[in-house]
């Protein structure tokens, strides 16, 4: 597929992205609208995003929303603020984005409700939440609402070579010859990324900066032709998509390295088998063949790693994991039931202590030969 035919394509694309998402706004309007005809209290069901509600779909393999369900109904003062904020948002996004083809930050959301009176948001948390409430009941996702994070998204470098529309046009991206050592910067929305082509035999997500560096130093993405995806601690949606899109697409296998503590195994979970607050996205981002490659408690034994110790909130955070239906495997319930016994946690650069090229030369071909990765 040559520039024109690429960008006429994304054209398209959007064309039908935006009339879809407005008919599903649109038709929550008319839903409150005949309510009030009927003389029915206004309200809205949606599942309830609670750990409790979670369900492991055996068909998309990741673990989504049950069927407990939450109202908000006008039958309260809050809730009929609630549903108020919720179509002023939705006309928002239909008069102004949509229309004219703009887009808001979920910050410049919170600040542009300054001027909508009763529907004014407290806090951004609440208009943050509220756009996720519309995600879960339009099955639309944010980006189709043209609302975007505030911040960047990660960065990947690797042997694939992309294709990406720009305000110039279409662009032609090598993610390891036409850039520099920072990578290649993921763009809050990844669906109009085509991928052109790759020699990559695996996909390595990495917790933080230092060990993302540190990989790209030592040349681990050249010697295994491994695409490195840094995760910049918990992974943005758009990082989360990239990486199930590369697994799916072009079936690369996916490995997660992250610190060896109860917050990294969640930014685990959140890749492999979904997040709880956006479990109505999972089978959309997250990726069910990722396996986790460590820091693992059992290699903090086995090579002696530098340590620190397991503070209160870590130990609570490890056994209210025991009870997450995402952490139920026996692999998770060993690993959790050793850090709790050790009292110990460990980070990612911990292995430097064995020396600089320890963790690319001896650990990571070791753990990915035992992961059936290498």
């Amino acid at each position: 597929m040559d520039s024109d035919e690429y960008k006429q394509k994304i054209r398209e694309k959007k064309v039908i992205n935006d009339t879809w998402t407005k008919g599903k706004l649109v038709q929550l309007a008319g839903a409150f609208y005949d309510q009030f005809v009927s003389g029915v209290v206004p309200h809205v069901l949606m599942p309830s995003r609670t750990k409790r509600n979670l369900e492991y779909s055996d068909t998309s393999e990741v673990w989504v929303y049950g069927d407990i369900e939450s109202e908000r109904s006008a039958k309260t003062v809050k809730g009929a603020h609630q549903l108020l904020k919720t179509v002023y948002v939705s006309d928002f996004v239909v008069s102004e984005h949509l229309k004219n083809n703009r887009g808001s930050t979920l910050r410049e959301l919170y600040y542009i409700s300054e001027g909508w009176g009763p529907a004014k948001f407290g806090a951004q948390t609440e208009s943050d939440r509220l756009i996720e409430d519309l995600e879960i009941i339009t099955g639309a996702q944010r980006e189709f609402f043209h609302i975007r994070p505030e911040e960047d998204g990660a960065t990947m470098y690797g042997p694939i070579q992309i294709r990406e529309e720009t305000k110039r046009g279409a662009r032609d991206i090598h993610c390891q010859q036409d850039i520099g050592e920072g990578g290649y910067q993921i763009p809050f929305n990844v669906e109009n990324i085509e991928f052109v082509k790759h020699d990559a035999s695996m996909i390595i997500a990495v917790e933080t900066g230092g060990m993302y560096a540190r990989l790209i130093e030592n040349g681990f993405d050249e010697k295994y032709n491994a695409i490195l995806v840094h995760l910049k601690g918990q992974p943005a949606r758009s990082t989360r998509r990239i990486i199930r899109r590369m697994n799916t697409e072009l079936n690369i296998p996916v490995a997660v390295f992250t610190d060896g503590d109860p917050w990294s195994y969640r930014i685990f979970s959140s890749i492999a088998y979904g997040a709880i607050k956006s479990a109505h996205l999972s089978e959309f981002m997250a990726t069910p063949d990722a396996k986790f490659l460590g820091v693992q408690p059992s290699d903090i034994v086995e090579y002696e790693l530098a340590t620190d110790k397991l503070t209160e909130q870590d130990i609570a955070a490890l056994r209210s994991e025991l009870t997450d239906p995402r952490f139920e495997s026996k692999y998770w319930k060993e690993q959790i039931n050793l850090q709790l016994e050790i009292g110990k946690k460990a980070e990612q650069q911990a292995f430097a202590g064995k020396g600089l090229d320890f963790v690319t030369d001896t650990y990571l071909p070791s753990r990915l030969k035992d992961m059936g990765i290498l």
